[in-house]
């Protein structure tokens, strides 16, 4: 990570934020053109500096995310994790429903505890039909297991990272302070608008798709 410091103080690397500007457009550009493809990030951060506002993008564009902690497999055992993910999905069907009335207060207790469970492993995958085309990490030091198994599956990984992180794990890595909320938040701007950029795109070219030849005329 030294090409991204600018210099050293006091032991401290101090960050080349020229370095950060190009990263992030790289980046943007990325996942913009993923989506006009038709493709989907995962979103992860567990950090309490991140949560909010990976969560916030999570709902405006429908995606999948992790905030509270990942549950190895989700990637690496997709089949099963999607089994117990729709089984969530389920559960919260039937509670919303009054399905569960029928049954006793004690197996409302057990099938309540479970949802629960479920949703702390769980939770913000309801959105992943499939395997994401890319991944976007908040610092990929800690959450490692997640940065490993996208890997292994050949998963772009984009990831706003201090000097601490391995390069190679990354496919866009940005380099800046992933412990500053205002850092997150102006890196979480700059994907924003690409989805924004992406969505918009996405729908443009299946409206000019579904859009019928013209006919000749004479």
């Amino acid at each position: 990570m030294r090409q991204y410091a600018i210099l050293n103080r006091g032991g401290i690397e101090i960050i080349n934020l020229e370095k950060t500007a190009e990263a992030v457009e790289g980046a943007a550009g990325f996942i913009e053109e993923t989506v006009r493809r038709d493709g989907f990030p995962l979103l992860v951060a567990t950090q309490p500096a991140a949560q909010a506002r990976i969560l916030e993008l999570a709902k405006k564009f429908s995606l999948p995310y992790v905030i509270n902690r990942w549950a190895g497999g989700i990637i690496t055992n997709f089949g099963i994790v999607s089994k117990r993910t729709e089984y969530l999905v389920k559960l919260k069907r039937d509670l919303a429903s009054g399905a569960l009335d029928k049954y006793t207060k004690k197996e409302r207790l057990m099938l309540a505890r479970e949802m629960n469970r479920l949703k702390e492993l769980f939770e913000g995958l309801e959105n992943m039909p499939k395997l994401p085309d890319a991944m976007i990490v908040i610092d990929p030091v800690i959450h490692h297991t997640a940065v490993r198994e996208a890997k292994r599956a050949g998963i772009p990984i984009v990831a706003l990272s201090n000097l601490d992180a391995e390069p190679a794990d990354a496919a866009y890595l940005v380099p800046g302070n992933d412990n500053s909320r205002s850092s997150i938040n102006w890196f979480l701007n700059r994907i924003e608008e690409a989805l924004v950029a992406g969505f918009a795109k996405r729908t443009e070219r299946v409206d000019q798709q579904e859009k019928p030849s013209p006919k000749n005329e004479g």
